[in-house]
């Protein structure tokens, strides 16, 4: 419980940062102070916190998970497309939202589309689906601080129990302080977190030995795939170039864009993002893949006795192996088995607490709270998401149907901060629940379905010739491969590592699979499907339908 009440210590400055937030507010108690800071960042400001806004417990727990049971190849899937593509869709689309914000006064997305297609409730149901795709990026943040609390405090603080704090410190600082205390907290956040990759990966190669030695371990034993990339097809990795993406599309990065004081504040962010992607990807990589050569410490031995366990067939006792993984594996091979006995196992072999391991068996209690509460930094990024949903339903649904005019300004703030409680609760309550990995949760519905609509932005900032009906297209067709991926994987249990479950064939092609780690369609993520597709119906159904008026059309494109 020190280390943990280090990381309490720091949740309590995090909260007082919120405090102080609210009092700039009461200089002026506005809409537009509440929700974009009154467009009033500064460089520093809005680059650490427009970075640690998209670094949240995906980054940080997830890509380590993900490296633990992938290898090295997690770097290549992820980290090396986001620090290209991610400045890219900063520079084209980040700094003309700014400027059309600027303009118009916009301060969420679904206010440009209404205005660029002269649509009305076509923008309602593209808030909706905005706010459903959010949700399970807000999920994972409440994952996360569960996971690392629980991890931290050696399971004295329960999951549930971590969860709920996270969430409690997170709506609190949000309700008080709206975006200048969510890019307060995101800055001191990033520092912080940048500032762990470093000490974390140092430290633990210093205590256990040094990494050499755990990569000749991993090289020498059956494992030595995690470090190649072998296995992966180029059009698996082509699959995932389209994930970052999804980006520029999130509401919480939209509406951030609109922060920041002066266009050259995109300069210095668009430079430097790369730098701060190399900074926190690669030791949390690395970390991840040491960690598979590192037998000594209890809970990875357990972890990987799970995993081989799970994929595996039951053979006689291997030398060395423990007598609880070799009835793991008789009992997945049993005709018994159920699908509930692979859950447990999956759960036990889950990285996604890994990085937390290793700081608990290496580090001395004091650094390892300290490096918790670095942790716990990335996880809690998860704020911009719940005040972004807050923004988008106060602005696109209470104001834009007369609740604003009706009932005041302050109405509207309060009706935001009363939906800034009720999206925690519902996310505290769906994680306790979710069953997948962080990493997986977040690619296989909040990624693909925000990359699918990337072609609403190129239609609205750069095609003149893009309508409304088009615009509906694309978020009929995103709405209906995302639920119908949910549908899917709640009917079809996710199956042992290796043993794909093939649900439909056409021509010899394995159009829909059911794998360990999600669903593939055509062998590949459905990302590619639906980005794709989205692409085609935003060309097929503008081209189809009728123009915008031209007065609009002249109003974006001067």
């Amino acid at each position: 419980m020190i280390a943990a009440s280090i990381v309490f210590a720091y949740l309590a400055v995090v909260l007082y940062i919120g405090i102080f937030a609210f009092r700039r507010y009461a200089r002026r108690p506005d809409a537009e102070e509440f929700f974009v800071a009154g467009r009033s960042l500064g460089p520093a400001v809005f680059l650490l916190s427009l970075f640690g806004t998209n670094m949240t417990a995906f980054t940080i727990l997830g890509s380590a998970g993900h490296a633990f049971g992938n290898g090295i190849l997690t770097f290549g899937l992820m980290a090396s497309a986001s620090a290209f593509i991610i400045p890219l869709c900063l520079f084209l689309f980040g700094t003309r939202i700014w400027a059309l914000g600027r303009r118009f006064g916009f301060i969420t997305p679904v206010q440009m589309f209404r205005d660029r297609w002269d649509c009305g409730h076509i923008g309602t149901f593209i808030f909706v689906l905005q706010a459903a795709l959010l949700v399970p990026y807000i999920i994972i943040g409440v994952m996360g601080g569960g996971t690392a609390i629980a991890a931290i405090s050696g399971g004295a603080v329960p999951y549930w129990v971590g969860g709920a704090i996270v969430a409690l410190v997170v709506m609190s600082y949000v309700f008080l302080g709206g975006m200048r205390g969510t890019a307060f907290v995101n800055a001191f956040q990033t520092v912080l977190f940048l500032s762990f990759g470093l000490a974390a990966v140092l430290f633990i190669g210093w205590r256990s030995g040094g990494f050499a030695g755990a990569m000749e371990r991993i090289a020498a034993s059956p494992d030595a795939w995690l470090l190649t990339r072998e296995r992966v097809s180029p059009w698996y990795f082509f699959a995932y170039t389209l994930i970052p993406l999804s980006t520029i599309t999130f509401p919480h990065i939209s509406i951030f864009c609109l922060t920041a004081r002066r266009m050259t504040e995109f300069k210095r962010t668009i430079i430097l993002y790369p730098l701060c992607i190399l900074a926190i990807w690669l030791p949390c990589v690395f970390l991840g893949v040491a960690a598979n050569g590192m037998r000594d410490v209890p809970a990875i031995d357990a972890k990987l006795e799970a995993r081989r366990a799970l994929s595996a067939p039951v053979q006689s006792e291997a030398p060395g192996a423990s007598r609880a993984s070799e009835e793991a594996r008789r009992a997945m091979a049993a005709p018994g088995a159920t699908p509930a006995d692979r859950a447990v196992l999956r759960r036990q072999a889950a990285g996604d607490d890994v990085v937390i391991v290793l700081l608990e068996h290496y580090s001395p209690i004091w650094l390892a709270g300290l490096l918790g509460a670095g942790i716990m930094a990335a996880v809690m990024a998860s704020d911009s998401q719940i005040l972004a949903l807050s923004t988008m339903f106060t602005e696109d649904v209470f104001a834009y149907y007369g609740g604003k005019q009706r009932f005041g300004e302050r109405a509207q703030v309060a009706t935001g901060r009363a939906f800034v409680v009720l999206v925690t609760a519902a996310a505290y309550l769906i994680a306790m629940r979710a069953p997948q990995s962080i990493f997986d949760l977040a690619v296989q519905y909040a990624f693909t379905g925000y990359a699918a609509l990337v072609p609403l932005l190129v239609g609205a900032l750069f095609w003149r010739r893009s309508t409304k009906w088009g615009a509906l297209a694309v978020a009929m067709w995103t709405a209906f491969v995302v639920l119908s991926v949910a549908v899917f994987q709640s009917l079809v249990p996710a199956p042992p590592p290796g043993r794909d479950v093939v649900a439909f064939t056409a021509g010899g092609v394995n159009v829909l699979s059911r794998v360990a780690n999600g669903t593939m369609i055509f062998g590949l993520l459905p990302v590619v499907t639906a980005t794709i597709g989205s692409s085609l119906l935003m060309w097929g159904v503008s081209l189809a339908t009728p123009r915008t008026s031209a007065a609009t059309v002249a109003r974006y494109f001067q």
